[in-house]
């Protein structure tokens, strides 16, 4: 089977890899191509801006020595936190160089990116090589503490409880810990500074899920506990709850009213959204 891997090689590694392969090497008259290596099951291409794609049977062997050593570390990050209808879910997630070398068949990225389809086969078998924490906020509890917490100190204290748990998991955290930024680090502090104990050495970074391997399976985790929880509510209430929070959320919303009433809408929804009051509306 035939393999691509594309890697940014620093003008170091670039001359290590023109030595080692000199005798295969054939220059290109292309542009902003240096020139190719043709070796037995794979062809090396070298352009200008330092860019070299590894091609054929053998690529990911040949391209090994020159991949970037990945540093053990953890990451977290939250889902729901957009929809109107089930949980939010904030995982935490540690990760090591063998880990990610067994996970190396999978697309390991953000969440948003992978159908929520293949995240419900994907994340199990993650789940049995990676250590991590699931904290599920469920809508009956969300709304009891969303009239004295906001979102963001309620996704605060989430992420500080996940690392919590992962530390006692794994006995000790990694000195990298990134969170996946939804709130500047001064007020994250803010939000949990009357927690009784705070996880301090973290890393704030935004789209961290395209930069760090523990942060991308932190959201496919969340992602998958999330959609577990919607199977569930789906079948306890026998209802199709649509995922965001637009027109169709509105619809569903008017729907579940008429067939529930407005005392059982907090058990699915966050009700302190703008979507209550245009559900109500369209009674």
């Amino acid at each position: 089977m035939n393999e691509t891997v594309s890697l940014s090689l620093s003008p170091k590694q670039i001359t290590a890899l023109q030595k080692q392969y000199a005798q295969s090497f054939k220059a290109s008259t292309q542009a902003y191509t240096v020139g190719q290596f043709f070796l037995d099951g794979c062809t090396i291409t070298l352009y200008t801006s330092g860019k070299v794609v590894f091609q054929g049977p053998q690529a990911s062997a040949v391209a090994s020595p020159y991949k970037p050593r990945i540093q053990a570390h953890a990451g977290s990050d939250e889902v729901g936190t957009g929809d109107y209808f089930g949980p939010v879910v904030v995982v935490a997630a540690y990760v090591d160089e063998k880990m990610l070398a067994s996970l190396a068949h999978l697309p390991i990225t953000d969440s948003k990116q992978i159908t929520d389809e293949l995240i419900l086969k994907m994340a199990p078998e993650i789940m049995a090589i990676v250590p991590h924490s699931a904290l599920i906020l469920e809508n009956e509890k969300y709304n009891q503490i969303q009239g004295h917490n906001n979102l963001n100190a309620i996704k605060a204290k989430l992420h500080n409880q996940a690392y919590l748990h992962l530390r006692s998991r794994i006995h000790t955290l990694p000195p990298l810990c990134v969170v996946d930024q939804f709130t500047p680090e001064a007020m994250y502090f803010k939000y949990i500074q009357s927690e009784k104990e705070v996880v301090k050495s973290l890393h704030f970074e935004t789209k961290a899920e395209s930069k760090y391997p523990a942060v991308a399976i932190a959201s496919i985790l969340a992602r998958y506990a999330f959609l577990k929880v919607w199977e569930k509510m789906e079948e306890k209430f026998d209802f199709t709850f649509p995922k965001g929070g637009g027109d169709l959320v509105n619809l569903a919303g008017q729907r579940f009213l008429l067939k529930y009433g407005e005392s059982r809408l907090h058990e699915v929804a966050k009700v302190h959204f703008k979507n209550t009051e245009k559900i109500k509306a369209l009674e």
